[in-house]
């Protein structure tokens, strides 16, 4: 399988799962996003066993010490992603809010429902931080709208 079959496999498996994640409650969901800081916390040591091979293999490709540093991963950093998806799981869940409503001159009632986007294609290199934190950023955005 190529690269570009395993992207477009990857992207159409989480536009299904996406179907399945828009339907679970608020409960559910950060029940998922505390099980995931957990499961990164609990598999730190793993974790950076496997990050000081990519470093490795940075070195060895000439990667600038700049983009070593964003590539590698210690407790912190560990601890920053674990506790950015906590911040996640603690904030007001917008999915199902309405805003907006107002009465139509028919009588009718029309207003805005928060609903999930979907799935978000996000490519990045030497920041495995990353996707944590864009994690975190999406629902910022998405409580301010």
């Amino acid at each position: 399988m190529t690269i570009s079959e395993q992207i477009r496999k990857i992207a159409v498996d989480a536009r299904q799962a996406s179907h399945t994640m828009a339907k679970l409650s608020s409960g559910v969901k950060n029940d998922l996003l505390i099980a995931m800081a957990a499961a990164l916390v609990a598999n730190t040591a793993k974790l950076i066993e496997a990050n000081r091979k990519d470093l490795a293999a940075g070195e060895q490709k000439g990667l600038s010490s700049a983009m070593l540093d964003r590539l590698m991963l210690d407790e912190g950093r560990v601890k920053g992603m674990a506790d950015g998806l906590r911040e996640v799981a603690a904030l007001t869940d917008p999915v199902g809010e309405v805003t907006g409503m107002r009465r139509r001159p028919n009588g009718l009632m029309v207003g805005k429902m928060r609903i999930p986007l979907g799935v978000i294609g996000i490519i990045y290199e030497a920041r495995p931080n990353v996707t944590a934190d864009a994690r975190r950023a999406g629902f910022a955005v998405n409580d301010t709208a």
